[in-house]
Formats: C-alpha cells, structure tokens, sequence
C-alpha cells in the first residue's frame, strides 16, 4: 500500500521512518516534509496546509492511507476533505479538532463533563482580562499564580505562566492587545496555576476503542531546571515513573473515557490521536490541555518503542476496529528524545546554518536521529526552523538512553546549535 504523510517536523519523520518499517507499505510520501523524511521517504512539495493539493496528490498516486501529523490541516478540515474525496484518512475531522483548535471549547467540554481541570475565567478582550487581574489582585507585590493562554494555535507559544500582576498584564498585553500570536489572541483563558509534575499521555480511538500509549514526560521550558518561556517542546522520554499502573488507570477512567464520550454528546466524534497534557497535582491528574494529534518531541520515544505494526494500528482507527487489534507490543527499554534548536529559538532565529556530524551521530548504537526544522540547499543539510533535530536514543534504563542520546548530540554543529541538557532528570530523581 501507499502511504501519505502530512507535515514537516520531527512527528512526521518518526511517522514516515516507523510506517516504512511495514511490510504492508510499498511506498511512503511526505508532504512537505524535510531533509530527514528524504532519507525514508520521497518528499513532496506541498504545505502541509494546502488542503485542495494534498487531496489532488492523494488521489493522482492513488494513496491508500493519509496520515496528517501537525494541528493546523486538521482544523481547517484536511481529513474532511480527503473523507469527501473517498479517501482514507487518520486523524479528526475539524469539528473534533476544535479540541486544540480552541482553548475555550476544551475548558468548557472539560468543565461540562466534570474531567478535572485548572479553575478558569474566558475573555474576548485585553481590557476586560486586565480589569479581572487589577480587581482579583489588588497589591502588586501579591504572588498572581495564573497562566495566561491565548485561545487559538501558537505552535505551542500561546501558554504564558504567570508570578506577579505585571507578568499577568504584560501577557494579556502580548497575546489579546499586541496580537503577538495572531487570531489565537482573539479569546484567552486566565486560568489557576496548577503545582506538580507534567506528563502525556496519549491514546489512539475510533471513538469507541480507546488504546492508550504508554506515558511520556515532555519538558515544554526552554531551559534547564523548567526555566525560560514556553517552547513545542525541547525533549521527552518514555515511559515516565511518575505514572503508575494506578495513575495510569486514572487517568483512562476520569480523562480519556469520559473525553471522548463528551465528544460524541457534543456531535463532535473523536477518531485519531488524544493526547491528554496533564498536571499531576495533589489531588489527582488535572488537564491542562488536549490536543488532537501525536506529540512533537512525544512521538519520537513512544514510536521508538513500538513493536507492533504502526500502519496496522493507524487504519483500523481510520476503520473503526480498534476492537479487532492484538494489544499491542513495546520495547521494554526506556527511550528519550533530546530536542537541538537554533540559536535565539523560541524568539527569532537564523536560517540556512549547515548542519554536520549527522551520520557520525545516528551510526551510534540504538540512536536515531529525526529531522524537524531541516532542509536540503545544494545537497547540504542547514537549519530551517526552530526546533532542528530530535536525538533519540533507546537503552536499558532512562539514565543509559540519556547517555547515548547525549553521546550523539555531541556529534552534531552547526552554529548556535543548543539543547538543554537535563532531559529526562526528573525520572532519575523520581
């Protein structure tokens, strides 16, 4: 079979590399990919947004299955489109993916079906979201423990944690007055501050079946110690001991189950990935967020450890039959994905740096290297994005799969290249 996958990033490389590995597929296609899904695929040059050209390639090289990797063509109703042209997709129709798509729909599901979350306040305005802070926190010394976040997407940017009313002020300025993230900040959320440790989980549905993938830790500040502004994401690992069995079952019995019924009252049916970002606070889990698809740099460790056949997994969620599937098979090792971005990232940054020591890297054992922000000039690899490149390594503990990823990012230059370097030391010190 033929195989089509949306998307550019490292997600989309760890997809085309693991749906390669099927003896079911005979050819894989990314669009517009990098120069990593080069290296497993044949790129195509079409945005991962251009719903009309991704439907016409699907059906000119008569495409058995789209795979589509980021947010942004599943809200705008990328698998819409392919459903309507008869072809076969995976991923949510873009009612579903209004779950990432807004913030304000996925608190009110989330408050409406009673799944436990951060208290929170919703405004269409700067000045209505400032008077709420000036008339809550009256002493500018008083700590103000909220997150602000913008409503739409912001490539994972639209999250700001808050200390202090200036920091809160200064951050509804930046998303609903300066519009820093564009239509994102036409609505924002103001939400409590939750305390405890973060982690994903993500499941697969066909909005009847849920499987749920083993537990990832993404570290979403871009600097050692949890510092710094909000990133996509600069690293994760997988499986995470900070959820247990009991935990694990949880947050199937209080966050999964119940989304994906609320979905279904809602008219909205799920089909695809859920991914339920989590704060694990005294209390039990709270959602922090859903979003519609795998995570980026999650998918990396979990596709890593995948024994089971991906594509086979993939169309019998497209199918609804779920149920039919064997459970499925994983590497009993930990795997880790140390995320290497470009100098200045997540503010602005340089393009067009050539990247070397790529194959001195990915020769080390149980280490592969995915592609994100890359791409070919005059047959040289140089960065072109952000976040650049996923490390990931597999080993028989976390502090051995840190070891080796670590190992091979010391391989890579380009210049400004930077990564923090304390990924996955929070399962070390659990």
């Amino acid at each position: 079979m033929k195989v089509l996958v949306v998307g550019s990033g490292g997600r989309e490389h760890a997809l085309a590399w693991k749906i390669k590995q099927s003896p079911r597929v005979t050819q894989v296609f990314v669009a517009p990919g990098n120069a990593g899904t080069a290296l497993e695929a044949t790129n195509v040059d079409i945005s991962a947004t251009d719903v009309p050209a991704i439907v016409q390639f699907a059906k000119d090289n008569q495409i058995d299955l789209t795979v589509v990797g980021p947010e942004a063509p599943l809200v705008i109703g990328l698998v819409d489109a392919l459903d309507e042209a008869g072809l076969k997709a995976f991923g949510p129709s873009a009612a579903a993916a209004e779950l990432e798509g807004s913030k304000v729909f996925c608190k009110n599901l989330l408050h409406t079906a009673d799944i436990p979350t951060a208290s929170y306040q919703t405004f269409r305005s700067a000045a209505d979201a400032s008077r709420y802070i000036n008339d809550r926190y009256t002493d500018p010394s008083d700590p103000v423990p909220v997150v602000v976040k913008a409503d739409g997407l912001a490539a994972g940017k639209g999250v700001i944690v808050c200390e202090t009313r200036a920091d809160a002020l200064d951050a509804i300025d930046r998303i609903a007055g300066q519009k820093e993230f564009g239509a994102a900040g036409n609505e924002l959320i103001i939400e409590e501050r939750l305390v405890g440790q973060e982690a994903s989980v993500l499941a697969i549905t066909d909005g009847e079946t849920i499987i749920t993938l083993p537990a990832a830790q993404d570290h979403k500040p871009a600097y050692d110690g949890d510092l710094g502004p909000n990133t996509g994401g600069m690293g994760a690992y997988c499986p995470t001991p900070i959820v247990d069995e009991a935990m694990y079952e949880k947050i199937e019995s209080d966050v999964l189950v119940p989304i994906v019924h609320a979905m279904k009252r809602a008219r909205k049916p799920f089909k695809g990935v859920l991914y339920a970002g989590l704060m694990l606070t005294a209390a039990g889990p709270k959602v922090l967020e859903f979003n519609v698809r795998f995570g980026d740099p999650e998918c990396q460790p979990l596709l890593m450890r995948l024994k089971s056949d991906l594509v086979d997994i993939l169309e019998a969620a497209a199918d609804g039959k779920l149920s039919e599937l064997p459970p499925l098979e994983w590497d009993e090792r930990p795997s880790l994905c140390v995320v290497m971005a470009s100098e200045g990232y997540p503010g602005d940054y340089e393009k067009g740096r050539e990247i070397t020591g790529l194959a001195e890297a990915d020769a080390i054992a149980d280490v592969k290297v995915f592609h994100a922000g890359t791409t070919l000039v005059d047959g040289k690899v140089v960065n072109n994005g952000g976040r650049v490149l996923g490390v990931t390594a597999i080993g028989s503990s976390v502090s051995a799969a840190k070891l080796q990823a670590y190992k091979a990012v010391q391989k890579i230059r380009w210049q400004g290249a930077w990564c923090r370097k304390d990924i996955s030391d929070k399962a070390l010190n659990a």
